[in-house]
């Protein structure tokens, strides 16, 4: 592994170091479990009942990729990444461990590797569809089918940097695979965002204290270092706003068809909010 001495993956079944053969494959450990990948490259973990949360299907996974790949959200992307290469400057050798806990096609994941140099990322999101793109732009990193309310698959202490965007946050969790004065970078988005089209597509209000129950739910062990606010305005098309309402939770209740009849009757290019707070927080020593 890169990590010099320096556990990463653990067997979900035993706790074991779980390491790829050479091809990249498998994953195995000592007492003879194993993963092998899927022929898209990423590994599903989940064992026995799986997970009863809804995963994202591949069409909300394809809506997600177009809008991102559009560069709508790519100021986000640009500013997660620096915030990720400043947390683990100061680490040397092979450079700093990523984890992604919600990473869906690893697009911040993606950025934030290249912008801090890591020796390897790890990618877990209960979606495969999303794992699918997630393997093709981490080739050297993990893509990992795992529900992160479970105790997760990697070794105390084994990142460096954690990022979590618009994904559920399992403190207890977070705090164990950190390294001592490891960093979590939290995003959300803020009131205003996607304001001009909630309305317009039926989609979920976002609360006013997102930010505060963000701290609060990390607990004392996690100190909270600085925030800030990213706002900008998109020019989007019929197709982007199309996309935008469909890759997130509100999926699983727009209707299409009516959505349509509402984009029917909208002037495009339209001007849409974006609005994110991004939070750090680091891991006590």
């Amino acid at each position: 592994m890169p990590t010099g001495k320096r556990r990463l993956l653990t067997c979900p079944n035993c706790g074991g170091d779980l390491r790829p053969d050479a091809a990249r494959t498998r994953l195995s450990c000592p007492s003879g479990h194993r993963y092998d990948a899927a022929k898209q490259g990423y590994f599903n973990l989940l064992t026995g009942a799986g997970t009863k949360f809804q995963a994202d299907t591949a069409a909300m996974v394809q809506a997600r990729s177009a809008f991102l790949e559009a560069g709508h959200y790519e100021p986000l992307a640009r500013r997660l990444a620096d915030l990720a290469a400043g947390a683990s400057a100061a680490d040397a050798g092979t450079g700093p461990v990523l984890l992604d806990a919600g990473a869906g096609t690893g697009y911040y994941l993606r950025e934030a590797e290249q912008a801090a140099g890591a020796s390897v990322s790890v990618a877990l999101d209960i979606s495969k569809f999303a794992l699918r793109r997630a393997a093709r732009v981490l080739p050297a990193g993990f893509a990992l089918v795992w529900d992160v309310w479970r105790p997760l698959p990697l070794a105390d202490g084994a990142a460096d940097v954690l990022l979590n965007v618009f994904a559920p946050r399992n403190s207890a969790e977070f705090l164990r695979v950190l390294a001592p004065g490891g960093v979590l970078l939290v995003v959300t988005p803020l009131p205003g965002h996607l304001q001009e089209i909630r309305g317009l597509a039926g989609m979920l209000e976002i609360g006013s204290e997102k930010e505060a129950r963000v701290a609060q739910s990390l607990g004392p062990e996690f100190e909270a270092g600085p925030a800030e606010h990213l706002e900008y305005t998109m020019a989007l098309g019929r197709t982007d706003v199309e996309n935008v309402v469909l890759m997130g939770p509100s999926a699983h209740h727009v209707d299409p068809d009516a959505l349509a009849g509402t984009l029917d009757r909208t002037e495009f290019p339209l001007p849409v909010t974006a609005a994110f707070a991004l939070q750090q927080f680091r891991a006590a020593d």
